[in-house]
């Protein structure tokens, strides 16, 4: 296993577990990464990212980065919470054998209309201390209604941004090194596609690639 910068091209993302045949379809379709997901609490630990999958995915030559699952539609940032499940995200990725440096990306998106802009960068940035605190890359997936302007997204501590298919702002300054579209299908799997690239100061997210 190697953990280094991405190498820009297309990627997908996968909310279910999968097996070397599916996960060598997605290669033949010209995938060359997947992220997968790990869980905010121990509750919520089935079918997400394994020891045992990442060396599934490995095996047929995808590399890999990781998103946290974000919690129910409408929910209510804080600083404790950011702590909680950036502590739980890393303690688990720790746990499957994830190498450190590889990049976790915090899902922001369906926040709390009523929760204000302190409680949302509380929260990222807590998050943020978490995952990085355990050695790996914090990085921020943008979706739909994250509370937050395109300035005070790029005033978070975050290096990568992930934008989500239903993003309606941009990133200021730094743009996006992950691109997802809207839901494909591929021998009955549901998936994202996304695209890598180089964002505009020269960021890559970084990846668990194959030795």
């Amino acid at each position: 296993m190697v953990v280094k910068q991405a190498i820009p091209g297309k990627a997908f993302d996968v909310d279910q577990q999968l097996s070397g045949s599916e996960a060598a379809a997605f290669v033949k379709a010209g995938y060359l990464s997947v992220g997968r997901y790990i869980p905010r609490t121990p509750a919520l630990a089935k079918g997400n990212l394994t020891a045992l999958e990442i060396e599934v995915l490995l095996t047929a030559g995808l590399s890999i980065f990781c998103v946290q699952h974000v919690a129910e539609d409408n929910w209510m940032p804080s600083a404790a919470l950011g702590t909680q499940y950036g502590q739980y995200g890393a303690t688990y990725a720790k746990a499957i054998g994830l190498p450190a440096g590889v990049s976790i990306f915090l899902d922001l998106e369906m926040v709390n209309t009523g929760a204000t802009v302190e409680q949302i960068t509380d929260y990222c940035n807590e998050w943020f201390n978490e995952i990085q605190l355990e050695g790996y890359t914090a990085g921020l997936y943008v979706g739909w209604q994250t509370g937050l302007s395109s300035q005070q997204l790029y005033d978070l501590p975050f290096k990568s941004y992930w934008r989500g298919y239903n993003a309606d702002i941009a990133v200021a300054t730094r743009g996006y090194q992950i691109l997802q579209a809207p839901a494909k299908n591929l021998n009955g799997i549901s998936f994202d596609p996304n695209e890598i690239w180089t964002d505009k100061l020269g960021g890559l997210p970084i990846l668990l690639y194959p030795s």
